[in-house]
Order: structure tokens, then sequence, then C-alpha cells
């Protein structure tokens, strides 16, 4: 529910970077809660899609590509022109699998070790829109390894059907 009260401007409003009201490109930049915005070096943003019946990685398919090039483009727009980080110091990606379930990116200071951006939980931005570009249905014929902690309810599932 948060994250539609962001979309829909009934929370953090004053905290929007950018704003891109396109219902089916657009998307809100919004800095992380984990930032305090006080010091680059652990820039820490998400941009939050307005379209809602995208929830994952899983769902992306060429028909999104507009979408995810407006994210790429204008995110690191916004975050050059607002706080100086150049996109070539950044680290824009998706997790896979996500904390919550509606489509957003995150974008990342390069030097910063932020949580969930190891090659097995992140998905390059960059990538993602060249797979998508060469197979509109990459995501959902790819085998996606993920990793899981012991004490989560997906791994207890594995753990029942034998396969941990």
């Amino acid at each position: 529910q948060w994250v539609y009260n962001i979309l829909e401007k009934k929370a953090e409003a004053d905290r929007i970077v950018h704003e891109n009201p396109d219902p089916s490109n657009g998307f809100v930049l919004v800095p992380d809660l984990k930032w305090n915005q006080n010091q680059l070096e652990d820039l820490y943003l998400i941009a939050l899609v307005h379209r809602r019946e995208i929830k994952s990685l899983r769902d992306l398919t060429a028909e999104h590509l507009p979408l995810l090039r407006n994210v790429l483009q204008e995110g690191k727009e916004a975050i050059v022109k607002r706080f100086g980080v150049p996109g070539s110091q950044l680290r824009i990606y998706l997790h896979y699998q996500p904390s919550y379930y509606h489509l957003h990116v995150h974008f990342t200071a390069l030097g910063y070790d932020a949580p969930g951006s190891s090659v097995e939980r992140a998905h390059l931005l960059a990538d993602v829109i060249d797979n998508l570009a060469m197979d509109s249905t990459y995501y959902q014929k790819r085998a996606l390894t993920f990793p899981l902690r012991a004490d989560e309810p997906l791994f207890k599932k594995f753990q029942e059907a034998g396969k941990v």
C-alpha cells in the first residue's frame, strides 16, 4: 500500500526527485528510506513504475521496453541534475526475487555495497533491456537463481519439497 500512496502522492510527495506521469511508461523516483541523503557515497533511490500489473522481472516483455528505457534515461538525468552524480557512477538494477511485488528499479552509487546489489539478486537494467530486445519472453523462459535466507517462508517450501 505504501507504494501506491507514493504513486498517488498521499505520502512522501515532498521527497519525489522526478516524476514522469505517463500511465504506461512513467514512474516516480524517490530516495530510498535507507539513504539519509546527506552523503553521495551511499546514494540510493528507487524508481516506482506507475503500471500496477507489472509485479517483477518475470512479467517483463519487449512491450515494456519504452518504460524501461524511460526509467533508465530519465532516472540518470534526474540524478545528475539533482545530485551531480553521472550515470557512469550509478548501479541501476532490479531484484529477483523482489522484496515487494510492484516493479521498481534501484539506483545506487557505484561504490556503495547496497544490500541485494550482488550478482545473485541484482539484474542490471541495461542488461534487462538488451535481453528483452533480443527475446521478448526472455524472463518467462530463463532460469533465474536467487539467494534465500534460512528463515524465509519460500526456503521452507523448497525444503519441504526436497529441493534444498
